[in-house]
């Protein structure tokens, strides 16, 4: 039951007499008011909860619309490394003859995709393809070489190469990758180059 405030009643009429009548008047026009409240609360709440579902609904197809160009932009990248892989690799004496897309490995352990990968005789290059490269997608890569053999047993006596490509390169991390005996392949213009100079050595994994 709500408090019956007596301030309520003007000061000209508390000489008289409170009636039973005026007590339930004023507990209906009192309980009248947090009906009313309560209403409006309600209504408030449901126009939030309306509001909050369309900002999902938003948000969720935000979501796989980024994933969906996200996903464009990365086969668009490959689309440009792909071609001009066997004559870049082969400039640096890494002979392959046959490329492919998407190599997969579902094996316990040594889950993995490589972007592209040059094969010919026991030599083969796995190439990493952002159109951001970062440092931590070359620690990723790094992890995958690691696990390579493991993942892909067939090609257990290869000699395998290591090759980043990126179309944006953050500050560095070319170098970094160069460091890790990575070859780091760049956007020049309409094609793509191999960014290490002659004296670079790749490491083997």
């Amino acid at each position: 039951m709500p408090i019956i405030d007596v301030a309520c009643f003007p000061l000209d009429t508390m000489a008289d007499p409170i009636t039973i009548e005026d007590i339930y008047d004023l507990f209906r026009t009192s309980q009248a008011e947090a009906d009313r409240r309560a209403a409006e609360a309600d209504r408030r709440a449901a126009e939030a909860d309306q509001r909050l579902e369309r900002l999902e609904r938003i948000a969720a197809n935000t979501s796989r619309e980024v994933a969906g160009l996200t996903t464009r932009w990365g086969q668009f990248v490959e689309n440009l490394v792909e071609p001009a892989v066997i004559r870049l690799f082969q400039s640096r004496g890494i002979d392959v003859q046959e490329t492919s897309r998407r190599m997969k490995s579902k094996r316990p352990g040594a889950q993995m995709e490589i972007d592209i990968f040059a094969v010919d005789g026991d030599v083969a290059v796995a190439i990493e393809v952002k159109s951001r490269l970062a440092q931590r997608d070359v620690d990723d890569f790094l992890g995958k070489l690691g696990r390579f053999r493991q993942a892909f047993p067939h090609y257990s006596d290869y000699a395998l190469y290591g090759a980043v490509a990126g179309i944006e390169i953050d500050a560095g991390v070319d170098r970094y990758a160069y460091q890790q005996g990575l070859f780091v392949i760049q956007q020049t213009g309409d094609t793509v180059t191999i960014a290490n100079d002659e004296v670079f050595r790749p490491a083997a994994w």
